[in-house]
């Protein structure tokens, strides 16, 4: 059936996806992939389908934010996908984390709206266990600099008492921060997916998130080398979990 914000159905065949936030990184993306088609263009839902190592796999955005993830996560659960990986950006909490290294989260913290939404903040949001293991495998074949832990998924950057929120959770040893690693974790285990997060960091520990994401935006060589290898590190794990799977 043809869902409502995605504007995809179950011809797509694909179990598996990867989702970025920024629409336009769906470009990064396609060079990775063979025999690409794009597919919809839909409010903040841009998707292609393509093949990684034979394996069939769907590239989406999905926005800014829990709620328009969780959006993502539900529909694409509706036509057939059965494990989902994000990429994304972030900003280091704690020091020796580099610019564009990968921050694998094995959990996050569920500081937004969306995943409370669906069930009480006691249920944890955790990645699902083989998929993370295939990221930390495929990172370290890659050799690429990364980091494992827990990540505070939060509502917004503008908050009066931001600083004090940050400095709060890095006290438990927090890695990094973004907007959707919650939401995609929490609805996913609900809805039997599978789910990973790959970040890639922006922002080195105690400098401004507004202005090192501004940053980013202008390709900042080593955060632009940062996305390229969460995007190799995520369909590689997709490839080691597939031929897991299949085993």
């Amino acid at each position: 059936m043809l869902q409502p914000h995605i504007q995809l159905d179950e011809s797509v065949n694909a179990a598996y996806a990867i989702l970025p936030g920024d629409p336009a990184r769906i470009d990064r993306i396609i060079p990775f992939l063979d025999n690409v088609t794009e597919l919809k263009f839909n409010r903040e839902y841009r998707s292609v389908v393509g093949e990684y190592q034979g394996i069939r796999v769907i590239a989406i955005s999905t926005g800014m934010g829990g709620s328009s993830t969780s959006i993502a996560v539900e529909e694409l659960h509706n036509i057939g996908v059965k494990a989902m990986i994000r990429i994304g950006s972030c900003g280091a909490q704690q020091e020796g984390i580099q610019l564009g290294d990968l921050i694998i989260a094995n959990a996050a913290i569920r500081d937004d709206g969306a995943s409370r939404a669906y069930v009480d903040i006691r249920y944890p949001a955790a990645a699902d266990p083989d998929f993370l293991f295939c990221v930390m495998q495929a990172a370290r074949n890659l050799n690429y600099p990364h980091h494992v832990g827990i990540i505070h998924s939060h509502e917004s950057f503008y908050m009066d008492d931001n600083d004090e929120q940050e400095a709060y959770w890095r006290k438990f040893r927090n890695l990094g921060s973004d907007f959707e690693s919650a939401a995609l974790f929490t609805v996913g285990h609900i809805r039997h997916v599978r789910t990973a997060s790959i970040l890639n960091n922006v922002v080195l520990f105690g400098e401004d998130a507004a202005a090192s994401v501004a940053d980013y935006a202008a390709a900042d060589a080593l955060c632009a080398e940062g996305e390229r290898r969460e995007i190799h590190t995520a369909l590689e794990a997709i490839a080691l979990l597939d031929r897991s799977l299949k085993e």
